[in-house]
Protein backbone atom coordinates (compact mmCIF):
# COMPACT_ATOMS: atom_id res chain seq x y z
CA UNK A 1 0.00 0.00 0.00
CA UNK A 2 2.47 2.63 0.97
CA UNK A 3 2.04 6.41 2.22
CA UNK A 4 1.22 9.19 0.05
CA UNK A 5 4.85 11.02 -0.36
CA UNK A 6 4.59 14.81 0.06
CA UNK A 7 5.19 16.22 -3.03
CA UNK A 8 4.52 13.78 -5.26
CA UNK A 9 1.34 13.56 -7.61
CA UNK A 10 -1.58 11.17 -7.11
CA UNK A 11 -4.97 10.97 -8.82
CA UNK A 12 -8.14 10.63 -6.59
CA UNK A 13 -11.03 8.20 -7.56
CA UNK A 14 -14.87 8.79 -6.21
CA UNK A 15 -16.88 5.91 -6.52
CA UNK A 16 -20.26 4.87 -6.28
CA UNK A 17 -21.62 2.39 -3.37
CA UNK A 18 -21.91 -0.04 -5.84
CA UNK A 19 -18.43 -0.21 -6.89
CA UNK A 20 -18.85 2.27 -10.17
CA UNK A 21 -16.72 4.85 -10.66
CA UNK A 22 -17.80 8.14 -10.20
CA UNK A 23 -15.33 11.16 -11.03
CA UNK A 24 -11.69 11.14 -11.68
CA UNK A 25 -9.21 14.01 -10.54
CA UNK A 26 -5.98 13.80 -12.48
CA UNK A 27 -3.57 14.99 -10.82
CA UNK A 28 -3.87 16.38 -7.02
CA UNK A 29 -0.10 17.31 -5.12
CA UNK A 30 -0.15 15.64 -1.71
CA UNK A 31 1.13 18.36 0.88
CA UNK A 32 0.96 16.16 4.13
CA UNK A 33 0.32 11.84 3.94
CA UNK A 34 0.34 9.97 7.06
CA UNK A 35 -1.92 6.51 7.31
CA UNK A 36 -5.10 8.57 8.65
CA UNK A 37 -4.59 11.88 7.25
CA UNK A 38 -3.89 13.32 3.42
CA UNK A 39 -4.00 16.66 2.49
CA UNK A 40 -3.59 17.48 -1.17
CA UNK A 41 -3.45 20.38 -3.54
CA UNK A 42 -4.65 21.00 -7.17
CA UNK A 43 -5.64 23.73 -10.25
CA UNK A 44 -6.95 23.84 -12.97
CA UNK A 45 -7.04 19.86 -13.17
CA UNK A 46 -8.55 17.64 -15.29
CA UNK A 47 -11.97 15.71 -13.76
CA UNK A 48 -13.28 12.57 -16.12
CA UNK A 49 -17.17 11.91 -15.07
CA UNK A 50 -18.15 8.39 -14.99
CA UNK A 51 -19.35 9.39 -18.82
CA UNK A 52 -16.06 10.08 -20.16
CA UNK A 53 -16.98 13.96 -19.96
CA UNK A 54 -14.01 15.90 -18.70
CA UNK A 55 -14.14 19.36 -17.37
CA UNK A 56 -11.09 21.80 -15.62
CA UNK A 57 -11.58 22.55 -12.01
CA UNK A 58 -11.52 26.53 -12.14
CA UNK A 59 -9.29 27.58 -9.03
CA UNK A 60 -7.03 26.07 -6.61
CA UNK A 61 -8.37 23.70 -3.87
CA UNK A 62 -6.95 22.29 -0.60
CA UNK A 63 -8.59 18.81 -0.20
CA UNK A 64 -8.63 17.36 3.08
CA UNK A 65 -9.03 13.60 3.78
CA UNK A 66 -9.24 11.73 7.06
CA UNK A 67 -9.20 8.09 7.41
CA UNK A 68 -12.34 8.29 10.58
CA UNK A 69 -14.38 10.83 8.88
CA UNK A 70 -17.02 9.64 6.38
CA UNK A 71 -16.61 12.99 4.67
CA UNK A 72 -14.01 15.03 3.07
CA UNK A 73 -13.48 18.32 2.26
CA UNK A 74 -12.45 20.84 -0.72
CA UNK A 75 -11.84 24.10 0.03
CA UNK A 76 -11.92 26.34 -3.43
CA UNK A 77 -9.69 29.75 -3.56
CA UNK A 78 -11.99 32.09 -4.84
CA UNK A 79 -11.30 36.26 -5.12
CA UNK A 80 -14.40 36.47 -2.56
CA UNK A 81 -12.88 33.83 -0.12
CA UNK A 82 -12.61 30.04 0.52
CA UNK A 83 -15.61 28.12 -0.40
CA UNK A 84 -15.88 24.76 0.59
CA UNK A 85 -17.49 22.26 -0.91
CA UNK A 86 -17.62 18.44 1.81
CA UNK A 87 -18.72 14.84 0.24
CA UNK A 88 -20.11 12.80 2.37
CA UNK A 89 -18.00 9.73 1.52
CA UNK A 90 -16.76 6.62 2.94
CA UNK A 91 -13.28 7.37 4.34
CA UNK A 92 -10.12 7.52 2.33
CA UNK A 93 -7.64 4.66 1.64
CA UNK A 94 -4.55 5.03 -0.60
CA UNK A 95 -3.39 2.20 -2.99
CA UNK A 96 0.31 3.86 -3.76
CA UNK A 97 -1.14 5.69 -6.61
CA UNK A 98 -4.31 7.20 -6.55
CA UNK A 99 -6.94 8.27 -3.40
CA UNK A 100 -10.11 6.51 -3.68
CA UNK A 101 -13.61 6.79 -1.34
CA UNK A 102 -17.29 6.08 -1.89
CA UNK A 103 -19.33 8.92 -2.44
CA UNK A 104 -22.22 8.74 -0.44
CA UNK A 105 -24.56 11.91 -2.72
CA UNK A 106 -25.06 13.76 0.13
CA UNK A 107 -22.53 17.08 0.18
CA UNK A 108 -22.92 20.27 2.74
CA UNK A 109 -21.73 24.02 0.72
CA UNK A 110 -19.81 25.97 2.80
CA UNK A 111 -20.00 29.95 2.18
CA UNK A 112 -16.53 32.25 2.95
CA UNK A 113 -19.05 34.15 5.88
CA UNK A 114 -19.68 29.77 6.82
CA UNK A 115 -23.39 29.27 5.79
CA UNK A 116 -24.11 26.43 4.66
CA UNK A 117 -26.51 23.98 3.06
CA UNK A 118 -27.02 20.92 2.84
CA UNK A 119 -27.30 19.03 -1.17
CA UNK A 120 -28.58 16.54 -3.02
CA UNK A 121 -30.91 14.46 -0.18
CA UNK A 122 -32.89 13.87 -2.73
CA UNK A 123 -30.30 11.81 -4.50
CA UNK A 124 -29.53 10.04 -1.41
CA UNK A 125 -32.70 8.88 -1.04
CA UNK A 126 -33.07 7.63 -4.70
CA UNK A 127 -29.41 5.93 -4.37
CA UNK A 128 -29.80 4.23 -1.18
CA UNK A 129 -33.00 2.36 -2.25
CA UNK A 130 -31.62 1.69 -5.59
CA UNK A 131 -28.10 0.82 -4.37
CA UNK A 132 -29.30 -1.01 -1.00
CA UNK A 133 -27.11 1.05 1.05
CA UNK A 134 -27.08 -1.02 4.30
CA UNK A 135 -29.07 0.44 7.63
CA UNK A 136 -25.77 0.80 9.55
CA UNK A 137 -23.72 3.11 6.78
CA UNK A 138 -26.99 5.03 6.67
CA UNK A 139 -26.81 5.62 10.33
CA UNK A 140 -23.08 6.40 10.01
CA UNK A 141 -23.74 8.95 7.19
CA UNK A 142 -26.56 10.83 8.85
CA UNK A 143 -23.98 11.11 11.97
CA UNK A 144 -21.80 12.34 10.23
CA UNK A 145 -23.76 15.03 8.29
CA UNK A 146 -24.11 16.10 12.18
CA UNK A 147 -20.82 15.67 12.80
CA UNK A 148 -19.66 17.85 10.07
CA UNK A 149 -21.83 20.41 10.82
CA UNK A 150 -20.33 20.51 14.02
CA UNK A 151 -17.22 21.51 12.57
CA UNK A 152 -18.24 23.95 10.26
CA UNK A 153 -19.78 25.55 13.01
CA UNK A 154 -17.15 25.34 15.67
CA UNK A 155 -14.30 26.43 12.80
CA UNK A 156 -12.74 22.77 13.43
CA UNK A 157 -9.94 21.06 10.90
CA UNK A 158 -10.06 22.60 7.75
CA UNK A 159 -12.29 25.06 8.50
CA UNK A 160 -10.21 26.35 10.85
CA UNK A 161 -8.98 30.19 10.29
CA UNK A 162 -5.81 30.00 7.84
CA UNK A 163 -6.12 26.03 7.41
CA UNK A 164 -6.54 26.78 3.63
CA UNK A 165 -4.49 29.73 2.86
CA UNK A 166 -1.53 28.00 5.16
CA UNK A 167 -1.69 24.47 3.31
CA UNK A 168 -2.48 26.76 -0.71
CA UNK A 169 1.33 28.26 0.78
CA UNK A 170 2.77 24.80 0.80
CA UNK A 171 1.33 23.51 -2.54
CA UNK A 172 2.69 26.82 -3.89
CA UNK A 173 6.12 25.91 -2.77
CA UNK A 174 5.87 22.04 -4.53
CA UNK A 175 4.96 24.15 -7.65
CA UNK A 176 7.89 26.00 -7.90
Amino acid sequence: MGLPIEGEPMQIHSYKHNGHIHRIWDETTILKGTQNLVIGGNDRTVVTESDGRTWVTREPAICYFHSECWFNVIGMLREDGVHYYCNISSPFIFDGESLKYIDYDLDIKVFPDMTFNLLDEDEYERHRREMNYPDVIDQILKRNVEKLIRWIRQRKGPFAPDFIDTWYERYLSFRK
